[in-house]
């Protein structure tokens, strides 16, 4: 696995991550110290303003995770890959997207930017 793969595999591990000591454990694991998100809808820094963007997510779409799509394409310290939000119950995406990250030298998330391919109309 590369070393974007692996950024890539812990990243999800938070988006997908049970409660909310397991997103902050998780988040701890795959963000450097006052690493950010971005998207269209949130902008925060740090591990709690991240944990809090995941856990308000859960709380938007419960019963679904994250889900990479293709393959994570890297060079230098970005990389950039494809996911979809998907329901346990009937496997629908009504969410998807793609994101940008950038690494520290140890491999940590320093920044996302998050795109949003597919959003529900209603």
């Amino acid at each position: 696995m590369s070393s974007y793969e692996s950024a890539v595999a812990r990243y999800f591990a938070a988006w997908n991550a049970a409660g909310t000591e397991a997103v902050a454990k998780a988040v701890a694991a795959a963000w450097a110290e006052g690493g950010s998100y971005t998207d269209p809808l949130a902008d925060v820094r740090g591990h709690e303003g991240v944990a809090a963007v995941i856990v308000a997510a859960h709380e938007q779409f419960p019963g679904f995770e994250f889900r990479r799509t293709g393959v994570v394409q890297g060079h230098h310290d970005v990389a950039r890959f494809q996911w979809e939000l998907v329901s346990l119950a009937d496997g629908s995406a009504p969410v998807a997207g793609s994101d940008v990250i950038t690494l520290d030298g140890d491999g940590r998330i320093r920044s996302v930017l998050g795109f949003l391919d597919r959003v529900p109309t209603a």
